[in-house]
């Protein structure tokens, strides 16, 4: 069964996860923070790692930008789940794309691995990531040649809905976007849980 907990904040509905997803003590987690790693306000990072630690959870860190193609492809398949933090949208896809992260993320959540997204990590999991230029900057990838994302989802989260400093940014996004893209968006109480081609937004 695909299985994905996708969030703008993740520290705001840590709650939600155990409802979610049963006996998460002991479980081990992969945590990517790479989409961060081209912001300046970062504090959300080390909140979801201690959000996860007292569940229970053992998280290992997996720094895209900087991991061999061996470690980051032995530790997406030796955890049980993934998280991906919030940060760049386009930074984080870049960094997915260069290290074949994005094909590894893909196999794993399709063969039944738990996928937690938060923020730029719940963007990434939709078919593309265009829609994100309104929220994050895409200069901080340089690299990156197409919008075109995980595809794991067949809609689009839009994160921090009604929530500053991005309320706007994510207002505009329904506004500009709303009669092409299906846009799922989402304030930082709330979650997307879905399971295989189904979702429900809670609460």
């Amino acid at each position: 069964m695909k299985k994905l907990f996708l969030v703008s904040s993740f520290m705001d509905v840590a709650d939600l996860l155990p409802k979610f997803e049963r006996q998460l003590n002991g479980k081990t987690v992969t945590f990517i923070p790479t989409a961060s790693k081209a912001e300046e306000i970062v504090f959300y990072v080390d909140k979801g790692r201690q959000a996860l630690e007292r569940m229970g959870l053992i998280v290992e860190d997996l720094e895209l930008s900087t991991a061999s193609p061996q470690t980051i492809s032995v530790a997406l398949k030796r955890n049980d789940y993934i998280y991906v933090t919030g940060g760049n949208t386009f930074y984080l896809l870049q960094e997915m794309k260069r290290t074949g992260a994005d094909k590894l993320v893909i196999e794993e959540v399709q063969s039944g691995k738990l996928y937690i997204g938060e923020s730029a990590g719940a963007i990434i999991t939709a078919p593309t990531i265009d829609y994100a230029q309104e929220m994050d900057d895409k200069s901080k990838a340089p690299h990156l040649e197409s919008f075109d994302a995980l595809g794991l989802v067949d809609f689009c989260i839009v994160p921090h809905h009604t929530n500053p400093p991005f309320a706007e940014a994510a207002q505009t996004i329904l506004d500009r976007y709303g009669a092409t893209l299906s846009l799922v968006p989402i304030s930082n109480q709330q979650a997307v849980e879905v399971r295989n081609d189904d979702y429900i937004v809670t609460p």
